[in-house]
């Protein structure tokens, strides 16, 4: 029988942000985020400068969770990190951190998938958020992937779509560059988004076969259009930028809500559940959040803090594992690329 209190150190580092956090059971007792600021010199993560910059942050992360917790390391249950995938450099930090800890603490070693975590972040226990049931679908959005999820159990997930090219993230981020935003540039596009039209450009819509995504083409659009009306106004993104950015932002948003409407005719499903870094784009949530009026779904929106990488959601994963006792030796090895 296990101990009826978990608690769970969990380790997340696979892009810029260093994390850390505690669980108690499914309860956040704290999460902790160090953001990389050196990367925005450069417009955009420089794999190098984050893996060293990690090296610098992980011990006072881990410090300022375990006491904002309250909690000795000695009480911990088992250690959660993120195996995959992400930056390789990144990754490492935070695996062999968490390796060396668990084998001092003699305590389980538990991996887990950083783009599984976005999706079960719906369960930690949270005043005010709802818990979806299972099947419910999940749309994870971030700067590297764009997945729809058939989500059948904890740990029975099926992709049933997903982007051919570049993600959604990149695409607000690379649309953000086209128009001389400093990175990260998807924020500002939602920023000014929110003071513009969003009919007042047409961008085409890509033609994907099924439920996958491709973002490249719009992308494409999107420079041509600038390049073209640049050339007659030079002037032409300053006057019109909220309109552009509500452009494009409506133009995103249309594409994934086409194909999360394609989802639920095909699976059935009406749950909708978001998750990912673009989750916290205002308009995506208010879209998502009409559609329970439109469509009659029931949708999920996480708060804010559990949008962006975070470690919290990476303990909710190694809570749920912790009860199926699925455990790690220290053989185990990050894996920039990795599946459900």
């Amino acid at each position: 029988m296990h101990n009826p209190d978990v608690y769970i150190l969990a380790i997340e580092s696979s892009c810029d942000d260093t994390a850390a956090a505690v669980l108690k059971n499914d309860k956040v007792l704290s999460n902790i985020v160090a953001n990389q600021l050196v990367h925005q010199q450069y417009g955009g993560v420089v794999p190098e400068l984050a893996s060293r910059a990690h090296q610098q942050h992980i011990v006072p992360v881990i410090d300022a969770a375990l006491n904002k917790a309250g909690i000795a390391k000695e009480q911990l249950s088992a250690i959660a990190f993120t195996q995959g995938p992400g930056l390789m450099g990144s990754l490492l930090v935070g695996s062999s951190f968490a390796k060396s800890l668990s084998l001092a603490l003699q305590i389980p070693l538990i991996a887990v998938n950083h783009m599984h975590a976005h999706i079960l972040a719906h369960f930690i226990d949270e005043d005010g958020f709802e818990k979806p049931t299972f099947p419910f679908l999940a749309l994870t959005i971030s700067g590297g992937h764009t997945q729809i999820v058939k989500v059948n159990g904890f740990f029975d997930l099926e992709i049933i779509g997903e982007t051919t090219d570049d993600a959604v993230g990149e695409a607000f981020d690379k649309s953000a560059k086209i128009l001389g935003l400093p990175y990260p540039g998807g924020p500002l596009v939602d920023k000014y988004a929110q003071l513009g039209n969003p009919t007042a450009y047409a961008f085409t819509k890509p033609k994907v076969p099924g439920l996958d995504f491709s973002f490249s083409g719009l992308k494409t659009a999107i420079l041509y259009f600038i390049q073209k009306n640049v050339a007659a106004n030079p002037n032409f993104i300053e006057a019109h930028r909220d309109d552009i950015c509500a452009s494009i932002q409506h133009t995103i948003i249309e594409i994934l809500m086409d194909k999360l409407k394609a989802a639920v005719a095909q699976t059935g499903i009406t749950q909708v559940a978001i998750g990912g870094g673009v989750s916290a784009n205002s308009g995506i949530r208010k879209t998502l959040k009409d559609a329970e009026q439109l469509y009659g779904w029931k949708t999920f929106i996480p708060k804010f803090e559990y949008t962006t990488d975070n470690a919290a959601m990476i303990g909710i994963v190694g809570y749920q594992k912790f009860l199926s006792d699925h455990f790690e030796t220290s053989a185990v090895v990050a894996k920039a690329r990795i599946a459900f």
